[in-house]
């Protein structure tokens, strides 16, 4: 990146920070920048509703009268033209069932710009609910994961599909999602990246600046196998968190094969108010591998033992791990 590139980029990120900084200050909303939370605020804006602090765990947004809604979406642009619920378990449904007031199925139309919600279901929580009880019974897969396309649940449920018409600029979120809008665009062009705001896209772009590395645009798949490459073409996986404990999720035999074929394990540290790179390892894949494979192991035997089904294939490196590893600090 040439040194006027750069400068105008470092303007971009103190803009993205005084947005982020009101979006704390007036919605109490920190981190609008990963997990495709960008998404929630346009369905936010579009709906007149309240958005809830947090990601993971925590419902999405409430109307004026304090009902909680959670959001689910898909893209126009996405190959996956469903809604997924990840990791659902008999605590989800009584969740939906006792205090979800609805789900929001939205379609996010992002094949123009700025992406809006144009059409969207809003089903109570208790019928979803109801919906996960009975459809997902003697479902086999390890993740319980499950996708509900519109026919199903217009045929199942009864739901009657709603059209928007509002833009980006009218609603709550309305301001700070034109000045969104308004740089991004820019800041793709500066990175040769497109889709920052979708999964956590941005912060590789953060951590890929100071390596030389070019982030890969794609998103999974086989053009999207690694995260990132060098100037001769190798390859890097990222793993980005905001303290030391990086997760792999969903390791297969496959994963790892992936990763083996990596250049480097990327592991870094941002600072997610700040949006700032706080430090960087690198790791050869090999110890990588090596000491994920332990811990699934240690972890199967355990829950083993406890008699306890394994939801989900995934393990942490965290700051102990750093040595056995034998990662080297580059940032």
């Amino acid at each position: 990146m040439q040194s006027i590139e750069r400068s105008r980029f470092e303007d971009l990120v103190r803009e993205m920070r005084v947005i982020q900084q009101h979006f704390l200050n007036f919605h109490s909303v920190n981190d609008i920048w990963s997990n495709s939370k960008i998404y929630e605020v346009i369905q936010a804006n579009t709906l007149g509703h309240a958005m809830i602090p947090g990601h993971s765990g925590s419902l999405d947004a409430k109307d004026e009268l304090g009902r909680e809604y959670e959001y689910k979406h898909f893209k126009e642009t996405s190959s996956n033209h469903s809604w997924t619920f990840n990791d659902y378990s008999d605590a989800t449904i009584k969740k939906l069932s006792e205090k979800v007031h609805a789900v929001v199925f939205a379609h996010i139309n992002d094949s123009k710009f700025p992406p809006e919600l144009d059409w969207a279901y809003e089903v109570p929580g208790s019928t979803v609910a109801d919906y996960l009880a009975t459809y997902t019974r003697g479902m086999k897969n390890a993740r319980r994961m499950i996708n509900i396309s519109a026919n199903q649940l217009e045929g199942r449920t009864q739901a009657r599909k709603r059209s928007y018409r509002t833009t980006i600029h009218e609603g709550p979120y309305g301001p700070e999602l034109s000045r969104i809008f308004k740089l991004i665009p820019e800041l793709e062009g500066i990175v040769g990246v497109s889709g920052v705001l979708t999964s956590n896209k941005f912060w590789e772009v953060l951590v890929s600046l100071p390596l030389g590395h070019t982030v890969n645009s794609e998103q999974g798949g086989r053009a999207g196998a690694h995260d990132a490459f060098d100037a001769d073409g190798g390859d890097y996986e990222y793993k980005v968190s905001k303290s030391k404990s990086w997760n792999f999720q969903d390791i297969s035999p496959a994963v790892l094969e992936k990763y083996l074929g990596c250049e480097e394990i990327v592991l870094a540290i941002v600072d997610k108010t700040n949006i700032s790179v706080e430090s960087v390892w690198f790791a050869k894949p090999e110890f990588v591998v090596d000491r994920l494979k332990t811990k699934l192991s240690a972890k199967l035997d355990s829950y083993k033992q406890k008699n306890k089904e394994v939801r989900r294939v995934q393990a942490s490196l965290s700051a102990g791990d750093l040595s056995l590893i034998h990662a080297r600090r580059v940032v």
